[in-house]
């Protein structure tokens, strides 16, 4: 799946959430007796190089797999961090093997250092083009950087070593970016015919949702997330799922979509703007947890990007547009997926702020991207 992980630049702990000052303020906490549990931390990847760098570069990534499985499930960087230690005596060798290259530029995607994980990318298919994986990871990166022109290379090289369906699909998923929705569609309906696979129909189906979500047909994107979770449940589709509800100003089933889901920051920051506008007797609980794990991840060297999540929070939980519009814009200079420029536009429309509102329609302009949404939300 050649989603870009959502994944999130990390400040001091004083300057906490934005420096929403206004906030509670994250304590250290003190345990009550010896027994008191604290947190339970994740199961540790257990390997006959526990306590060295693995000397296989196939162990090393697999290793290194392992280790970012944990950091997806948890939505915690930590784990991340320790898979690229696994592989640093690769991450200067020009010669290093393709499945560690490819490997390490996808820790480096996950923990949003985008430009390096290019720069790899690109030196890897430049010694040796037959780089399937390096091609798919790049066209993602373009995407996400809000480099569509850059991204179609990409799929072309993956045409041209016929991997399918991520050739086509990839393809696609750039014209419905810019706003062909009718021929990504058919496109996309072309390779759910053919796909036999769950997990492969999951991710069309997750694809076919964010075009519809896009072109604001909101009962094919409302079928298209259901669609998605039935043939395979996952976090990313449940979120997905969950911010198209909380659009649709329809909180309890948002609040449903991500409930059984394993309790990562971005599941935790729906469930607590879902428990807000329903009212639940847990959302202060909620907003306190999601302030506490962030004040933790600003401690952290390998913890960024995670100025969306911020915007999302002062605009959403605490209702201070103006910082969410600070944090939205320093997000966009990062990154350019359609939901950073549907938050700079919400956030935006919530300051009534028209020059911001001019800024977002100007930057979807340059990078090619259509959205109804952002068009439909007026002055």
């Amino acid at each position: 799946m050649f989603k870009p992980l959502r994944h999130m630049p990390a400040a001091l702990v004083t300057a906490l959430m934005l420096g929403l000052t206004g906030a509670s303020q994250a304590s250290p906490i003190q345990p009550r007796h010896a027994d008191e549990v604290i947190e339970r931390l994740p199961p540790v990847v257990r390997s006959a190089s526990a306590t060295a760098l693995a000397p296989d570069p196939t162990q090393a990534v697999a290793e290194a797999r392992q280790w970012l499985a944990i950091a997806r499930r948890d939505g915690d960087p930590r784990p991340a961090g320790r898979a690229l230690a696994r592989l640093a005596r690769w991450q200067q060798d020009a010669t290093a093997p393709a499945e560690v290259v490819v490997m390490i530029a996808t820790l480096e995607q996950y923990l949003h250092r985008f430009d390096t994980a290019v720069r790899r990318l690109q030196a890897l298919v430049a010694r040796d083009p037959a780089q399937p994986q390096a091609w798919l990871l790049l066209a993602s990166l373009h995407r996400l950087q809000g480099r569509l022109a850059e991204s179609d290379r990409a799929c072309v090289q993956l045409q041209r070593q016929r991997v399918q369906p991520y050739a086509d699909a990839c393809l696609a998923e750039n014209q419905s970016l810019r706003g062909e929705f009718g021929p990504a569609r058919q496109a996309f309906a072309t390779l759910l015919v053919r796909s036999g696979n769950a997990g492969e129909r999951a991710w069309l189906l997750t694809s076919l949702a964010e075009l519809e979500v896009r072109a604001n047909d909101v009962a094919a994107a409302d079928q298209a997330w259901r669609d998605a979770l039935k043939a395979e449940l996952s976090s990313y589709s449940a979120i997905g799922h969950a911010d198209f509800l909380l659009d649709q100003q329809r909180p309890q089933e948002a609040w449903n979509a991500v409930a059984a889901q394993e309790r990562s920051d971005g599941v935790l920051l729906r469930l607590a703007i879902a428990a807000r506008r329903l009212q639940r007797p847990d959302a202060a609980a909620l907003q306190q947890e999601l302030l506490a794990r962030y004040a933790q991840a600003d401690l952290r060297p390998e913890s960024t990007g995670h100025d969306r999540e911020r915007a999302m929070f002062a605009l959403d939980l605490l209702d201070r547009p103006a910082q969410a519009l600070a944090a939205a814009r320093r997000n966009v200079a990062q990154q350019n997926e359609a939901i950073d420029l549907w938050l700079l536009a919400r956030s935006a429309k919530a300051t009534g702020n028209a020059k911001a509102r001019a800024e977002v329609l100007a930057l979807a302009g340059r990078i090619g991207m259509v959205d109804k949404r952002i068009e439909g939300l007026g002055p």
